[in-house]
């Protein structure tokens, strides 16, 4: 029996291995790609790091785009983007758990449904009354749409459902507030998960594309990963500072990952112990 468990775990690490290798061989790929010369990207078989590590590549990426303004336009509609959401998902899932009004269980249930709509669905209607709105290529028009969010409403929901209400008829005994009780002793006592949902959200919304690329029509309003398109070359598609560019958006979310990865795992997990 223990010997079959043993195996077992075996197996189960060397699936785990193989695929986090296949996740992570895409940016190897693109590191090594970004420090080619165009004799070793046209070289075959194909290199997976270069003999020689050149810089032109990425001197090339900062000189033919303002990337630095990019990046500063991408953490901004991500770190708004993000901090709205998480003002507007704990709000409401405060609402849901611990008060008490018409229609709850139906507006729960409405808003749990709109998580299964997709993205794609919306982009038109969205444009739309952005357009109306006048703020077509503007941080407010990129950033109004990610405001909320279903899903991590459900998270914190889920969560604050966890925590034991005589937290909260204590605190109103000492008479403490909906609104005391939520900033002072919920909100701190729930800073695992919301570091796990601000982690999520930032990177969310650092990767955003296309709603980014319909809203923004100047050079100067594009974010990272709409702007490092602008890498475009007579001679064609050059490979070498494309990645290079690709290495240097990537560096930000990778460096994130790697040091809150531990609550982001916790935060995407704990949404299921209650319900």
């Amino acid at each position: 029996m223990r010997t079959k468990k043993h195996a077992m775990e075996i197996m189960v690490n060397v699936v785990s291995l193989i695929a986090g290798l296949l996740v992570v061989f895409p940016v190897l790929y693109s590191l090594g790609v970004s420090f080619m010369s165009a004799s070793e990207l046209s070289s075959y078989p194909p290199k997976l790091f270069p003999d020689h590590a050149i810089w032109d590549n990425y001197a090339t990426v900062f000189s033919s785009t303002p990337v630095i303004r990019f990046m500063g336009n991408s953490f901004l509609v991500a770190a708004v983007g993000t901090l709205g959401r998480l003002i507007t998902s704990s709000l409401a899932a405060y609402a849901f758990s611990y008060l008490e009004f018409r229609g709850k269980r139906f507006w729960f249930l409405f808003i749990l449904a709109t998580m299964m709509i997709p993205g794609d669905m919306l982009m038109i209607t969205n444009y739309m009354t952005i357009a109306d709105m006048g703020l077509i290529d503007s941080y407010s028009g990129i950033i109004a749409v990610m405001l909320v969010s279903a899903t991590f409403m459900f998270m914190l929901r889920q969560h604050f459902l966890t925590i034991s209400r005589d937290y909260r008829d204590a605190a109103f005994v000492d008479g403490c507030g909906d609104v005391r009780f939520y900033l002072q002793i919920l909100l701190p006592m729930s800073m695992p998960v919301l570091s796990s949902i601000t982690i999520a959200s930032f990177l969310g919304l650092w990767n955003a594309y296309l709603w980014p690329l319909l809203v923004t029509n100047s050079e100067s309003m594009r974010t990272v990963q709409v702007g490092i398109t602008m890498l475009q070359f007579p001679e064609g598609m050059v490979y070498g500072p494309i990645m290079a560019g690709v290495t240097v958006i990537l560096i930000p979310s990778i460096i994130v990952f790697l040091i809150f990865q531990k609550q982001l795992v916790f935060g995407v997990t704990s949404g299921g112990l209650k319900g």
